[in-house]
């Protein structure tokens, strides 16, 4: 049977090692922009892209 100070330090490993996961995943959700997102300055398939002074 393990002694109460090895299950602590145990439990405590594995709670920061799963907090450390689970905080990089809610970071890692929204880092890259849809290909709507990261084009929608080029404009409309097919015509030419917006200049600066209409994009405004």
């Amino acid at each position: 049977m393990a002694s109460h100070s090895s299950e602590t330090k145990t439990r405590r490993a594995r709670r920061q090692r799963n907090a450390g996961q689970d905080r990089k995943k809610k970071a890692g959700k929204r880092s890259t922009l849809s290909a709507a997102e990261l084009f929608a300055k080029c404009g409309e398939p097919g015509k030419p892209a917006p200049t600066e002074s209409s994009a405004k």
